[in-house]
């Protein structure tokens, strides 16, 4: 085994180390609690740093300070929002349904640390390797609408109920086009397995890997993926959900503190596991970005894929507005979805054509519709402009 196997399997020969020195009989359950444990730690280590980092990069893009009190350079800061929470006064309305308004914030974290069990953090690191790993991530994540609902309906609250199914309404819609934008990266790759689809990108032409985002449909692809997970996520400019100046705080605003904490938990790790599949299935998943750095551990190139897209969502936070609920439902009918259904035209087009066919066909399916729609879009824009003149 070179130094690069070694790095790559450090962690497995470690956990299985701890597990030998357990009675036969209780290995398998050692084994998997071990995973789960790394996986509760990790995660929740990683959302306690965004906090901070993204706090911090707010700031600087609007051109004041961040979290700055707390230890040295404001560090410590999550570790006081943590105590916060953790000692606020728990309110429950009077009228509420307590089991669930209990139930909806624990539902939606179980749902999320489920989902990554089938992630693959770096060469064969993922706790499960399912054949349908893909499958399963959707199926586990479109389950989060239920919790949402859940919050929004047992809280008796109108304000909540509103938020919940405007949540609920943005969710359903863009889980479409986010689900057929990762269909053209089945098809090239012909299976659901995450660990296969990951192998087939590891290869190198020269010092450029084989990463389906560096192909016309891929490009494509990729682009309508991050733009319905950023809704999915409920982040800005697709923070509707939570529009203070409209429904208060949405379907928690009936929370306080631990709760609530479990609320922003779960969407944090929400944003964590849509980014992972997005470099599982676009940017080459664990494998490093260039030839002359395949010595880099397996895990680190995952990690550091996913912050560079945490911080890329930090950036599109402090720069783009919030749209408006009409907007959102527009785009995500309008526009995603054709968009993801020429996508896969392309994706076939590229499966079956000839080499330089492929580049060529590619370019008009994916060209042309964007062409067309963006000047409808202009088009509508004008009206817009045009019924706003007549108003005033």
């Amino acid at each position: 085994m070179n130094s690069v196997q070694y790095a790559d399997q450090i962690f497995v020969l470690l956990k299985q180390w701890l597990v030998s020195l357990f009675p036969a009989p209780l290995q398998t359950a050692v084994g998997i609690l071990i995973t789960v444990v790394t996986i509760i730690c990790v995660f929740p280590a990683l959302f306690a740093v965004t906090t901070i980092l993204e706090r911090k990069g707010l700031g600087r893009i609007q051109n004041r300070y961040g979290p700055n009190r707390v230890g040295p350079f404001g560090i410590f800061q999550p570790i006081a929002d943590g105590v916060k929470a953790l000692t606020k006064e728990d309110l429950v309305p009077a009228n509420a349904d307590k089991i669930v308004h209990f139930l909806a914030p624990v539902m939606l974290v179980i749902i999320v640390f489920l989902a990554y069990a089938v992630l693959p953090m770096g060469r064969n690191m993922a706790a499960v390797n399912m054949d349908c790993g893909l499958l399963f991530f959707f199926a586990i994540g479109s389950a989060t609408e239920v919790a949402v609902f859940m919050a929004g309906w047992s809280s008796r609250n109108k304000y909540a109920l509103l938020g919940a199914m405007r949540a609920i309404a943005q969710m359903i819609s863009y889980e479409i086009p986010l689900m057929l934008s990762a269909v053209a990266a089945i098809m090239i790759a012909g299976t659901l397995n995450l660990q296969q689809i990951v192998e087939q990108q590891a290869g190198y032409s020269g010092i450029l890997p084989h990463w389906y985002v560096f192909t016309p449909w891929g490009l494509a692809a990729f682009l309508l993926f991050i733009i319905s997970a950023t809704a999915e996520s409920n982040r800005s400019p697709f923070d509707l959900p939570e529009g203070e100046s409209e429904i208060i705080a949405g379907y928690y605003i009936e929370y306080s503190g631990f709760k609530f904490a479990l609320f922003f938990l779960g969407e944090y790790l929400g944003m964590f596991s849509i980014s992972a599949i997005a470099i599982t299935l676009f940017l080459g998943g664990w494998s490093a970005p260039f030839s002359f750095l395949a010595w880099i551990p397996s895990y680190l190139c995952f990690f550091g894929k996913l912050v560079a897209m945490i911080c890329c969502f930090i950036w599109v936070r402090g720069t783009l507005p919030r749209l408006r609920q009409d907007q959102l439902m527009n785009f995500a009918w309008k526009f995603m979805l054709p968009m993801s259904l020429f996508v896969i035209a392309s994706a076939v087009c590229w499966r079956y054509a000839e080499s330089w066919q492929r580049w060529a066909l590619s370019l008009v399916v994916v060209a042309v519709p964007y062409l067309w729609l963006g000047h409808g879009m202009m088009n509508n824009r004008k009206l817009e402009q045009r019924v706003y003149r007549y108003a005033e």
